[in-house]
């Protein structure tokens, strides 16, 4: 039998700007996004409201209409609270995209999501411009996005061009969902590879947002004293991904609490920021662990103020957790998620000291089975595929109905790909990966689109891409059959610096090139990938370390 949660709780059943902005409370005054280099730059819940109901006024006057997507492309920056909410709130979608995507990337998202405006930060418009170009996005419904006025570029106007006055922003208001349009309409589209292919638009509702959010908050305040001291955040996340979303925009919004925005990482200033802003909580990936075990710097900077680490995204292994624990002295608690379960769906309660590498108990209101190879439900002790089901999961994919039912069994459980253990107590932890997928920093590199881009390639005749361990990290390597003509004409090394010229950074094929004279293929014609996961394995036990372009 599926495991339920031990806990349960009540999860409001309404629209996200609803639930942040109740009928019976006044907005507070107080900042909560707050630029942490210039601390005078800053949001309140008031202020958010105004600019929101300013931009909604703006999104009706160019006639998006209900259902419509909305696509940010920028780093972190206070202002992507007021986009996010305005976009969602007013009924249409938000979908963030990764500006580090090139314009083959950066196409395919707008073409899917079908955006019916871009808001994009100046020194990433003409990625922009050429992506519209490509899918016949009119110019007019491109606008600069940045939290200080611009001027116009190319043609493009400043965001706040298209605002209504203060006086239209006072009349506006929102429709407050029904508890079934709060379960069924689409509030954010995040992008995800799930357990196969290309990257797919994962469909998250005003309620999945919601129930996340109070799932989230309920385990991260458990075992903590009941009157802990107030808490301040640091927003270095991005903000197009799933993790920063629930975090730094809705999570800060309903608990109040302060969040310093950085807009791009660098590791100095985020222990600058640690150290003046005197940051009490993060929520962070473990590449940002091994640095503060690793990196000297870490020990140039007073991190006192520190008292607990939420670590996502990607494995954490308990002997790394453990390190830093005992190198600074606090508590780190992990979560286990994925963008189909809105973000997370497992946590270490936020108070326990724990050090097993545990993922933790079930989120409240949720359920989970572990499936064996067999499709037979497993019990504590035997390796499973983490299947769950709860408020938070998926609608499914956007525009793909196909992989959306193969996501889901026949009792409505998310098939996840992540392989766990769990013990008596209902403790899980993530032992195996069955699904595709290659996180690297936490990001999600999907096989199917490296294969498709390294086809395009003049020498390619064939191409199979597969993850190569380099601890702590997983990098993306591909095995190429190269075409007749081209053999001894071309090198490993040019293929890797092609397609890194193509892709965003985390995509670049870092766990290298290898040269074969067939890729492994069943008589079906499919991919045989636990041959090249075996492949890589015995690679990486050979191979010394490839410097990274």
């Amino acid at each position: 039998m599926p495991e339920k949660s031990p806990y349960n709780i009540d999860i409001p059943s309404t629209d996200v700007l609803s639930y942040v902005f109740r009928q019976d409370k006044t907005p507070s005054e107080d900042p909560i996004w707050i630029d942490a280099d210039d601390t005078s730059n800053s949001l309140s819940l008031k202020q958010l409201l105004y600019w929101v109901r300013r931009l909604a006024v703006g999104l009706d006057r160019l006639g998006i209409q209900q259902d419509e997507a909305v696509m940010m492309y920028t780093n972190n920056q206070i202002f992507i609270p007021v986009l996010y909410f305005a976009v969602a709130g007013s009924g249409r979608i938000f979908a963030g995209c990764n500006p580090a995507y090139g314009v083959e990337e950066t196409s395919y998202q707008l073409e899917n999501t079908g955006a019916k405006a871009i808001f994009v930060e100046p020194q990433y418009l003409d990625t922009v411009l050429k992506a519209a170009e490509k899918t016949g996005v009119s110019r007019d419904r491109i606008f600069l996005f940045n939290d200080r006025p611009c001027e116009a570029v190319q043609g493009i106007r400043d965001w706040r061009s298209i605002l209504g006055s203060e006086q239209e922003a006072e009349q506006w208001q929102w429709h407050r969902m029904s508890p079934v349009e709060s379960k069924s309409r689409t509030a954010v589209l995040n992008y995800s590879s799930g357990t196969t292919g290309l990257p797919k638009g994962v469909m998250v509702s005003h309620q999945n947002i919601i129930a996340n959010v109070e799932q989230s908050v309920y385990m991260r305040s458990l075992e903590q004293s009941v009157s802990p001291p107030p808490e301040r955040w640091l927003g270095f996340l991005p903000l197009y991904h799933a993790y920063g979303q629930l975090w730094s925009v809705v999570a800060a919004a309903i608990t109040k609490t302060p969040c310093y925005f950085m807009r791009t990482f660098n590791y100095r200033q985020w222990l600058s920021h640690i150290q003046n802003h005197r940051i009490t909580h993060i929520q962070t990936a473990p590449p940002i662990l091994v640095m503060l075990a690793k990196r000297p710097e870490t020990q140039e900077y007073d991190l006192s103020s520190l008292v607990n680490v939420l670590c996502g995204a990607a494995p954490l292994s308990k002997e790394l957790q453990n390190e830093v624990s005992a190198k600074i002295g606090l508590k780190i608690v992990q979560t286990w998620g994925m963008t189909e379960v809105t973000c997370s769906c497992l946590h270490v309660p936020g108070g326990r000291d724990d050090r097993s590498g545990a993922v933790g108990l079930i989120d409240p209101n949720a359920e989970i089975k572990l499936v064996n190879d067999e499709g037979v439900e497993v019990g504590p002790g035997d390796r499973g595929e983490i299947c769950v089901r709860g408020p938070n999961v998926t609608l499914g994919y956007w525009r793909n109905e196909q992989a959306t039912r193969d996501t889901f069994d026949d009792q409505g459980f998310l098939k996840t790909g992540d392989v766990a253990v769990k013990d008596e107590q209902g403790w899980h932890w993530i032992v195996d990966r069955k699904k595709e997928l290659i996180k690297v920093k936490g990001f999600q590199v999907a096989p199917a689109e490296l294969e498709a881009m390294l086809l395009e390639n003049e020498h390619v005749a064939d191409a199979a891409v597969c993850a190569v361990q380099r601890d702590p990290e997983e990098l993306p390597r591909a095995y190429i059959a190269l075409k007749e003509g081209s053999r001894g004409k071309v090198s490993e090394r040019e293929i890797r610096e092609w397609t890194a010229a193509r892709v965003a950074k985390h995509k670049r094929l870092d766990g290298g090139v290898r040269f074969i004279d067939e890729v492994p293929k069943s008589v079906s014609g499919k991919l045989q990938r636990k041959l090249l996961r075996e492949w890589a394995k015995t690679d990486t036990a050979t191979d010394s370390p490839k410097a990274k372009l």
